[in-house]
């Protein structure tokens, strides 16, 4: 699997598969410009396309020693065929690259695929925000520690 960078002219692909998936909350185009303004300092964004065009993204943001899974996105038509997991190994990689020891995320606690995908990759349920994504959508807050790290409970 091949990423790379994502560049300002993926902005608005990005934010329509954004609205596609994401019912509650998802993010707009400023929003996207909002947080690309923050690469390579603590933002690092990467993309997947296959020939339709972009299939999948991946944004971490990173202010060590913690790290934020800020979104992850596959297009229905890659769901299924290990994208996110490679997506979410890929962001993993560069947590540690920069140096943190722990990455967070929130999750809607229905998402069940993506609930176990990052149970998969070692994150543990940390917590609930409430009324995260809207009134009466709730978010788990999950965690993930890197093995070597030395992290207060």
């Amino acid at each position: 699997m091949s990423l790379r960078p994502m560049r300002w002219w993926d902005v608005a692909a990005c934010a329509a598969l954004e609205r596609e998936l994401f019912e509650h909350a998802p993010w707009s185009e400023e929003q996207f410009w909002g947080e690309l303004a923050h690469v390579p300092e603590t933002r690092w964004f990467a993309v997947h396309e296959d020939d339709a065009g972009i299939d999948g993204y991946v944004c971490l943001a990173a202010v060590p020693p913690e790290g934020d899974v800020q979104t992850i996105a596959v297009a229905p038509r890659s769901q299924g065929r290990g994208l996110g997991r490679s997506l979410l190994e890929a962001l993993l990689g560069e947590a540690e690259r920069r140096g943190c020891t722990q990455v967070f995320l929130e999750v809607l606690d229905t998402n069940e695929p993506a609930i176990a995908l990052y149970e998969k990759h070692g994150f543990e349920r940390q917590g609930r925000r409430r009324d995260y994504y809207g009134p009466g959508v709730d978010a788990l807050v999950m965690r993930r520690r890197f093995r070597d790290a030395e992290v207060p409970a």
